[in-house]
């Protein structure tokens, strides 16, 4: 299951220049949109947001991209925030010795390039589509507006933020004390997006062992001897394709 990181793509040079940024006049959503909390549920994660960006007319771009697209690279100037309408994209960081690591997997519902919001100039990631998604691309005037003047989008992503802040500091903790194997299994899941209901999973298309390697902070080899431990006790199962999650992987990091 190799994977190439592609850090630029066919379009890069217009992500990078960026298009002109159009303001929005300052006009209220109606009333309706703006207090509408729609409950966010596995089936339809997007479905909570949608009811604020379509109320979004100008300083708003739809996008498509197929497999291992370059959304935005580390280095570009940070103008827009993005929406995961559908898909999944991954974040990547480049050392400046050269070293490539994958600090993190959206899926669909998530916002990403939020750090525009607070003063940072440039992106520290670069953003890549793992298979087809459609993102919405928001100016940052736009989102800022938006956050001021509508306070339920405003509160749904402070929420969101919140959770991605909680999740990053598990993160922590789980590279800090948990072992190689652990770290492993909690990847796994959270690759898989695996809910407290789900039986199984799939993971995103399209990640190797070594990728893994570098999201655990371990040898590919320590990887590949948890990976064939996993699949014996049938926690997982994988092929060239794909790799679906079962339920009994939850037992690893669950037991001391």
């Amino acid at each position: 299951m190799d994977l190439t990181m592609r850090l630029a793509s066919s379009n890069q040079q217009e992500l990078v220049m960026g298009n002109t940024v159009v303001m929005a006049r300052r006009k209220r959503l109606p009333v309706d949109k703006r207090n509408a909390l729609v409950a966010v549920d596995k089936e339809r994660p997007t479905g909570g947001w949608e009811a604020f960006l379509t109320g979004i007319s100008r300083g708003k771009t739809v996008l498509e991209y197929g497999a291992d697209d370059t959304i935005f690279i580390q280095g570009a100037p940070a103008d827009s925030v993005l929406f995961l309408l559908r898909g999944k994209v991954k974040l990547a960081v480049t050392s400046f010795e050269g070293k490539e690591a994958i600090v993190g997997t959206l899926g669909s519902g998530e916002f990403f390039g939020e750090g525009c919001l607070a003063g940072q100039p440039l992106r520290i990631a670069t953003a890549i589509s793992e298979g087809d998604c459609t993102l919405t691309k928001v100016e940052k005037p736009i989102m800022v507006r938006m956050l001021h003047e509508e306070q339920g989008f405003a509160e749904m992503f402070v929420t969101h933020l919140l959770s991605r802040n909680i999740r990053y500091e598990a993160d922590l903790v789980d590279q800090l004390f948990n072992s190689g194997e652990k770290r492993l299994a909690r990847i796994l899941l959270l690759l898989s997006h695996f809910g407290k209901e789900s039986t199984t999973e799939t993971v995103v298309p399209g990640i190797n062992q070594e990728i893994l390697a570098q999201m655990v902070g371990t040898t590919r080899s320590r990887i590949n001897f948890f990976m064939n431990k996993f699949r014996k006790l049938g926690f997982i199962d994988y092929n060239t394709r794909e790799m679906t999650v079962h339920s009994g992987l939850r037992s690893v990091i669950l037991n001391d």
